[in-house]
């Protein structure tokens, strides 16, 4: 397995200091945060976007995808949020990341969930298909209105389409009472790669070093190892929610040194 950090952990720090962290720390790639407040957003222009697919190039580090904000099951009109993926879709392309992060976002007060599952199925079926031509793959989070692998499956098991896959956030499915066995069965056809975290409890989710936590690290690395998954664990550290979270580049290294021994301890 590889191991990348997400750029929600460094809000808005300039490209180069991320890929040298990256790089003097032991991750082979970065997720990239794509809010405009970031250095990296659907904004950029085609210089600006072939500027970043070179500095990542020159420096070893994989983009592993694109963290964006759409949110599939919301309710509404489609072509709004097909938009914004697509619009993804294409930066994702011209930059080389073989993913996009999107979220369900349903709203369970307005909608049933069979409602909400429709939704985020009909547009992400009609997204795969942009996605197909430019060989870019949607990867739908465990989070807010689907936060459990069997709440995503249900959605997945609509669209039906191998350009739109799953991304397990840890934290969320642990939240939604998911052991991580019963999460991997069900994701496993459809996995794109793994956001790893940790937290104190479940009321209190404010970031923590890996290891220094509650949630199951070392049980979804050995279940992932077990079965020959050999995919991207990223560590999704939320530091941009909460300022008196420690520094993440104070703990890049005893987090790469930690999942290293996990998964060492798993082969």
């Amino acid at each position: 397995m590889k191991l990348a950090f997400s750029t929600l952990g460094v809000p808005g720090m300039p490209l180069p200091d991320v890929l040298r962290l990256a790089t003097a720390h032991g991750y082979h790639g970065v997720e990239l945060r794509t809010h405009p407040e970031e250095p990296v957003h659907p904004g950029l222009g085609s210089a600006e976007r072939a500027e970043v697919a070179a500095e990542f190039k020159g420096s070893g580090v994989e983009i592993l995808g694109l963290a964006g904000y759409a949110r599939v099951a919301a309710p509404g009109d489609d072509e709004p949020v097909l938009a914004e993926i697509r619009t993804l879709l294409d930066l994702a392309r011209d930059l080389g990341a073989p993913y996009i992060r999107v979220f369900p976002g349903g709203d369970l007060d307005v909608q049933t969930p069979e409602e909400a599952d429709a939704t985020a199925a009909r547009r992400l079926g009609t997204a795969a298909e942009y996605a197909n031509d430019l060989g870019v793959r949607i990867l739908l989070e465990t989070h807010d209105s689907h936060r459990t692998a069997a709440d995503a499956m249900r959605v997945l098991g609509l669209v039906g389409h191998r350009q739109v896959g799953a991304l397990w956030d840890v934290m969320h499915t642990w939240l939604g009472g998911e052991q991580p066995s019963e999460t991997y069965a069900a994701l496993s056809p459809h996995l794109g790669y793994v956001q790893v975290k940790d937290i104190a409890s479940a009321e209190d989710t404010t970031p923590l070093p890996l290891g220094a936590g509650v949630l199951p690290l070392a049980e979804c690395v050995e279940i992932l190892s077990r079965h020959g998954w050999d995919g991207w664990l990223c560590w999704e550290y939320e530091k941009r929610w909460y300022e008196t979270a420690q520094p993440l580049p104070d703990l890049l290294g005893a987090g790469s040194e930690h999942l290293s021994r996990l998964l060492n301890e798993s082969a």
